[in-house]
């Protein structure tokens, strides 16, 4: 069977960011022809070279369009369209494939898939990784009413043409539900994490990484992801220096890059507590999830938002390190539910730092909410499984 894959932004274990699409097409392409429609944004920030930049069997048609979280609404939008084009005229130029599969973000990723799908006469799946035009409406990023009833009606559409659609969290699969689409035609598969690099977290390799680090003795906090606009950066900063005055001997590392990188960096130079970590290869962040006594999932208080299926969460639980969410949705739930963790309201530093201090105050607690995650992780969370699912998934609408 021929999959055509239309997705914008491929990634591979040796970047700064989640590789769920490659573990998912690596399993898919021992069993079937894989044709990869992306750009190639994120191969030049590779950091090592542990990894081939596509998994065996799996074609590549990649174009060159640069794309930063820093870029504004304007040349987001252009990087988008780019895209389209290029995706449109290589979707017709490919073999007829048996099936396509089209995943956002951004929506017009996956709108170019349907539309290619529909010329060549084929079925689609459609793959939500994030609840587009809500997330970008929420944020204020689309500002017209018009443009919005537009792009809401561009989304019923895609949901009414696709075969199948596949969302990455429960919360997105109510939403899709409330649209009136039927549990037959929707399939939940979790963003989920990568077992296999997880194992690399071990006792001697989390020893050294705190040796190297001065974290010997010391309570560790970790916010592990994108200083972006929808992450709620100022409050964890404001919690960080409410809590350094309670315990001065805790270290809150910030690792990644993005938008609120220079306030970071600002409030390092005033609070002892606040360090910064240069962006981390996926397989290496396991270590540094490992060496943290809690980890901290943080978005703003948008609805959309208790929606969303971040990586940390999956990846903190892998290592049995507790989680600390701000999501009042599924997240909150599945914490409270496994009791893997604690749920804060996003936006208030007071209660955070409150609660960070309780964590770390009862560190056998902690431990044993982490090993409970830990289990809940190997059982829901392994990639080769959900890789498993998509593969049925596809194969079912390709008939």
């Amino acid at each position: 069977m021929h999959i055509a894959v239309f997705s914008q932004y491929h990634t591979n274990p040796d970047c700064p960011a989640t590789s769920r699409h490659y573990s998912l097409l690596q399993h898919i392409a021992r069993q079937h022809r894989v044709t990869l429609i992306t750009t190639n944004t994120w191969e030049r920030q590779r950091l090592t070279q542990q990894y081939p930049w596509l998994p065996e069997g799996v074609d590549l048609l990649a174009a060159d369009i640069p794309y930063h979280n820093r870029m504004g609404v304007a040349a987001r939008g252009w990087a988008f369209v780019k895209y389209m084009g290029y995706a449109w005229r290589q979707g017709l130029r490919i073999p007829r494939p048996d099936v396509v599969w089209g995943i956002s973000t951004p929506l017009s990723a996956a709108w170019v898939a349907g539309q290619v799908a529909r010329r060549r006469q084929v079925p689609w799946v459609f793959e939500v990784q994030d609840l587009w035009p809500t997330f970008p409406i929420e944020m204020g990023a689309v500002r017209n009413p018009l443009a919005q009833q537009q792009l809401y009606v561009a989304e019923r559409k895609l949901y009414e043409q696709a075969r199948h659609i596949v969302t990455l969290s429960p919360g997105m699969t109510d939403y899709v539900r409330g649209l009136g689409f039927g549990a037959d035609k929707i399939s939940t598969l979790l963003n989920g994490t990568d077992l296999d690099q997880a194992a690399r977290a071990t006792p001697a390799a989390v020893a050294e990484l705190r040796r190297q680090h001065g974290l010997e003795g010391r309570p560790v906090v970790l916010y592990a992801g994108t200083f972006g606009r929808a992450n709620d950066i100022p409050t964890l900063v404001q919690a960080a220096e409410e809590l350094y005055q309670q315990r001065p001997d805790v270290v809150w590392l910030f690792m990644g890059h993005g938008y609120f990188e220079p306030l970071l960096r600002e409030a390092a130079t005033r609070c002892p507590a606040i360090r910064l970590v240069p962006p981390q290869p996926r397989h290496a962040v396991f270590t540094w999830l490992a060496a943290a006594d809690v980890s901290v999932a943080s978005f703003i208080s948008k609805p959309v938002l208790a929606t969303n299926s971040p990586a940390k969460f999956y990846d903190s639980l892998a290592v049995a390190t507790p989680v600390i969410v701000t999501n009042p949705g599924w997240t909150r739930q599945f914490v409270e539910e496994h009791r893997c963790g604690w749920y804060v309201p996003a936006e208030q530093p007071q209660r955070l730092a409150e609660q960070l201090a309780a964590v770390l105050a009862a560190p056998a607690e902690a431990r044993a909410a982490g090993q409970r995650g830990q289990a809940v992780a190997r059982q829901q969370f392994d990639r080769q499984q959900l890789a498993a699912r998509m593969q049925l998934i596809l194969e079912q609408a390709a008939g």
